[in-house]
């Protein structure tokens, strides 16, 4: 601790997200010790108050708590792997984005060094960081969650998992999924009525509503999943959806746009329904998901 009861914590990577997390950290307080490989990236931060190492070995030589946030787990090996008996003691925090397999490795290996290791997931853009609309997925070690929990909350909301370090990613990784799957949505639409010379701005907030009345999708979903029931109470069934998904390609042909985004949903119906599920609702596809 410092001597203002401030965590101390070493930062190695300086891009946009990396330089949100320092700034955090130094607006409340604590004392940061700052890598990069291109050292001119520092300089804004040095201004602000952090401590610049020349190299990684006295990166990490400066403080316990080690928060790695780099472009991948890749990014990170580069950089820890040359001077990996520096971490002997260390409590590593990698907050660079992945798979739950490369957490599950990188906590081996940084077990085998002598490191605890604690595995993030930061649902936010670097503006968000240190405000309320920020939170970050946490797994792996409880004991390093803990000692550096107040440093981690300066980031915004924490979420810790559990022990087992591929939790954060998967989190991260399932939230990033619904929102692509959302987002391609919204393109295919945007594109439809374009087509014919309507303004996305006219037709956003028409969008808008029915996207937000299909919003209990989330919710009933969720309970037809968990107890295992996709035909209780259907109202729209999958052989119905099937026998009229069609009409998005056809319509889009029509128009001069590609239905490339939404074609792969239909052979998963069509499966569906052919191997006799055609009274369920739609979300009893999750099945073929399955491997």
């Amino acid at each position: 601790m410092s001597e203002h009861g401030k965590t101390p914590v070493t930062v190695l990577g300086l891009g946009a997200m990396g330089t949100a997390l320092v700034e955090a950290l130094l607006a409340a307080g604590h004392p940061v010790t700052v890598w990069n490989r291109t050292a001119s990236r520092a300089e804004a931060v040095a201004a602000k108050g952090a401590s610049v190492a020349s190299t990684v070995s006295e990166a990490l030589a400066a403080n316990t708590t080690v928060i790695a946030c780099l472009l991948d787990y890749d990014s990170v090996h580069e950089v820890l792997d040359p001077v990996a008996a520096g971490l002997e003691g260390r409590q590593l925090i990698n907050l660079t984005n992945g798979t739950p397999g490369q957490a599950r490795d990188m906590s081996a290996w940084a077990e085998e060094q002598g490191a605890a290791y604690l595995d993030g997931g930061i649902m936010a853009v670097p503006p968000m960081i240190g405000t309320p609309a920020a939170f970050v997925f946490y797994s792996g070690s409880g004991t390093v969650f803990g000692r550096a929990r107040t440093a981690l909350d300066t980031f915004g909301g924490v979420n810790y998992l559990g022990a087992d370090p591929g939790l954060a990613p998967l989190h991260d990784i399932a939230l990033l999924s619904g929102m692509y799957g959302y987002f391609v949505g919204v393109i295919q639409a945007y594109a439809l009525v374009g087509s014919a010379g309507v303004k996305a701005r006219e037709f956003a907030p028409v969008l808008r509503g029915w996207l937000d009345a299909m919003g209990g999708f989330l919710e009933r979903s969720a309970e037809q999943i968990d107890d295992g029931d996709y035909v209780t109470d259907v109202v729209s069934n999958i052989g119905m959806q099937a026998g009229a998904y069609p009409n998005l390609a056809k319509a889009a042909a029509e128009q001069g746009i590609s239905a490339e985004l939404l074609t792969p949903l239909q052979p998963l119906m069509d499966k569906r329904v052919a191997d006799g599920h055609g009274a369920e609702d739609l979300i009893g596809v999750i099945e073929l998901l399955k491997k």
